[in-house]
């Protein structure tokens, strides 16, 4: 083993290994001699019971999961900072949001939402989009997700939704999946949930990183500044890398592929130091403002229109850390809506309101205590002092006598800080009203903002939602639900529903439709930042490559932010022609062609028909999900016998580095939809 080996093996050995050193102890600190057999009567005897080294280590091991959340469970976490561009004193006093010198610690998880512990990242589902502040007064969960709106407007209705689009109770099937009845026969009896599912249905339920997606804090919040004044306030994520989407036949051979793919891709972003990067934007409304729109600024199924209500940059987050323990931080962090620092305070969204109970309910399920606050990643940076005692889980050690306010033997001590000191003060909202079970009438436009998604999308996405509802409604077995949600959503556009009714092979709507013609360009994706930044490329090589050349189309891709990996037949090294090697990273066997965001085809002098084969399958598979497809020198071969030549996005050249230019801009493109016409057509 050389000496390079040696070091990068103890490198591997000291970021891996447990950070206890010395002895095995017990939990109590008692150093244990034995951990290889169990104390018996007799070497072939019974187990005794006494053996306190095998109680402590097999019950904690019979105890080491807790339960799983009931949404959300499928989730990956990173750590990273925030920092506010400029002073939004003008908004909030809260000092994350005012002091541009202040770095505020972050961590995030990001999730599935109807999937278990165990399920495909890559399903068609929300995605989970939560933030930790660390503030120097107190933590600020943002608790949000990948698309700004929800499918119903009352917290009520939530064990309902989350019922219905689980597995069904009677067989536990489908896992993961909306494509089944009792989804589509609650969407299709809620309808209030018309515009979330156009959301649903669309790529953005198919992102193709967590680091390519944007994020939302779907409720109307307040800002509250140190006037007392207040705002409405949204709280949007912004990618740095652009918002884009796998296509669906990929995302489904993803699922089978690699069901971690959208963790190991932060993971390894993370690692190689290809930060993740989401500027913080917020749009604001004045209160005085609050009926001068058509929609309800607190109906939690509606949008603001950037083109209304512009979103204003605020800040920006950098994700620059991995978890070191999956379990301690990605499983045991316990957000919660309720957390709030003053200058952010809530409205009477009525999903809101019942989150801010749920959440904190949930986590005391989950823990079996009140005392969660105390999981080192749920703790605050900042000093906290209460009179809560006792419990499950309690590691506080709390000195002295009192434990109660008001008192007088501890000079009244935790006492209550006035707002000049900091403390939190409600914003004094006037309410003058009876109490009623109802919903205001302000909430009953369900399809105008559906209709405003529909006509913001353009012909491409348009065709990927009437492709997903064809999906999912031909999983349902139930005809009645089938017409069902197509009549409703004839209220949306009746080209939608006529084109869904016969893909299905129902009967199709004769009237319906919407009179909304407005649209909002932010919302569709081909409206995003391109750029060909941390994309991975498969480069597929055989023996005999021009060596010079492949080492001059790499190096001009990396030096444009792309990460090219080498695949071939076998692992080791492949021979240039001109004797130079190159290493492999994968091989046919190991890998996909959906692993990757682009195919840059060399092939080389010694080319075997097996290997010739397993590049035409890659080959193939990438062209169909409209993939950049690059090839020089025995590469163009493979293009020209499939009649790929001059199609969009693919690429051929003689001049290294203009091929690599013009390679790099057909990979920051994401995606050629040209093809899809092309296909249609024939």
């Amino acid at each position: 083993m050389s000496d390079e080996q040696k070091n990068r093996k103890q490198e591997q050995l000291e970021k891996y290994s447990t950070n206890d050193k010395g002895h095995m102890t017990t939990n109590n600190g008692q150093k244990v001699s034995e951990d290889e057999f169990s104390l018996k009567a007799g070497e072939r005897g019974p187990t005794l019971m006494e053996d306190f080294h095998f109680r402590e280590k097999i019950t904690h091991f019979d105890h080491e999961r807790i339960p799983e959340r009931a949404v959300h469970a499928r989730g990956y976490s990173a750590h990273g900072e925030f920092q506010v561009y400029e002073s939004l004193e003008e908004y909030t006093d809260a000092d994350f949001l005012t002091n541009p010198s202040k770095t505020t610690p972050v961590f995030v998880r990001f999730s599935t939402v109807a999937g278990s512990k165990g399920s495909s990242e890559t399903v068609r589902d929300v995605r989970g989009f939560a933030t930790r502040f660390y503030t120097d007064t107190g933590n600020f969960d943002l608790v949000g997700n990948n698309i700004p709106v929800f499918f119903i407007q009352d917290a009520i209705k939530f064990p309902d939704l989350v019922h219905a689009v689980k597995p069904e109770p009677h067989n536990g099937i489908p896992q993961a999946a909306s494509a089944h009845d009792t989804f589509w026969d609650f969407i299709a009896n809620n309808q209030e949930s018309a515009h979330m599912a156009m959301w649903a249905m669309s790529d953005r339920a198919i992102p193709r990183s967590f680091r390519m997606m944007e994020g939302f804090g779907v409720h109307t919040f307040r800002l509250v500044n140190a006037k007392g004044e207040a705002h409405f306030v949204k709280f949007h994520w912004k990618p740095v890398l652009g918002m884009h989407s796998l296509v669906w036949d990929e995302a489904q051979k993803l699922s089978g592929k690699d069901a971690d793919f959208h963790r190991g891709d932060l993971y390894e972003s993370i690692e190689m130091g290809n930060y993740p990067e989401y500027e913080l934007g917020i749009q604001v409304i004045k209160e005085e403002d609050e009926f001068n729109f058509d929609f309800d600024l607190l109906d939690p199924t509606k949008v603001w229109p950037e083109e209304e209500v512009p979103v204003k940059i605020v800040g920006k987050m950098t994700l620059n850390r991995n978890v070191e323990n999956v379990f301690a931080e990605n499983e045991q962090v316990a957000f919660q809506p309720g957390n709030v620092v003053k200058g952010i305070d809530f409205t009477n969204d009525p999903l809101l309101q019942g989150r801010l109970f749920s959440y904190t309910d949930t986590q005391i399920n989950r823990f079996g205590s009140t005392n969660f606050h105390e999981v080192p990643i749920n703790k605050p940076v900042c000093p906290f002092h209460n009179n809560q005692r006792d419990g499950f889980m309690r590691q506080t050690i709390n000195k002295g006598q009192v434990s109660y306010h008001k008192n007088s033997l501890a000079d009244n001590q935790p006492e209550p800080a006035a707002k000049e000191e900091g403390g939190y003060v409600h914003y004094q909202e006037r309410i003058d009203a009876h109490k009623v079970k109802a919903r205001s009438e302000s909430f009953k436009d369900h399809f105008s903002q559906a209709t405003l998604f529909w006509n913001s999308m353009s012909d491409v996405e348009k065709d990927h939602i009437t492709s997903a509802f064809s999906f999912e409604l031909g999983k349902v077995q139930s005809e009645s639900v089938q017409k069902q949600v197509v009549d409703m959503f004839a209220n949306v556009s009746l080209d939608l529903a006529k084109s869904i009714a016969d893909n299905i092979g129902v009967r199709a709507p004769q009237s319906g439709g919407s009179d909304v013609t407005k649209s909002s360009p932010a919302l569709s994706m081909m409206n995003t930042h391109f750029k060909p930044d941390t994309r991975k490329v498969g480069v597929i090589v055989a023996d005999g490559f021009k060596g010079e050349d492949l080492m001059t189309v790499i190096n001009e891709l990396k030096s444009q932010g792309v990460q090219p990996e080498l695949i071939s037949d076998k692992l080791g090294y492949r021979k240039a022609n001109d004797g130079a090697e190159a290493q492999i990273d994968h091989t046919f066997l190991t890998s996909e062609s959906v692993l990757f965001d682009a195919l840059y085809l060399v092939g080389g002098d010694n080319e075997s028909q097996a290997f010739s084969q397993s590049a035409n399958y890659f080959l193939n598979e990438a062209f169909t999900h409209f993939k950049p497809i690059g090839a020089t020198h025995s590469g163009v071969k493979w293009l020209e016998n499939n009649k790929m030549i001059g199609k969009a996005g693919v690429v051929t050249g003689d001049h290294m580095k203009e091929f690599a230019d013009d390679f790099a801009k057909a990979i920051a493109a994401h995606r050629h939809w040209d093809r899809e016409i092309v296909f249609q057509q024939a």
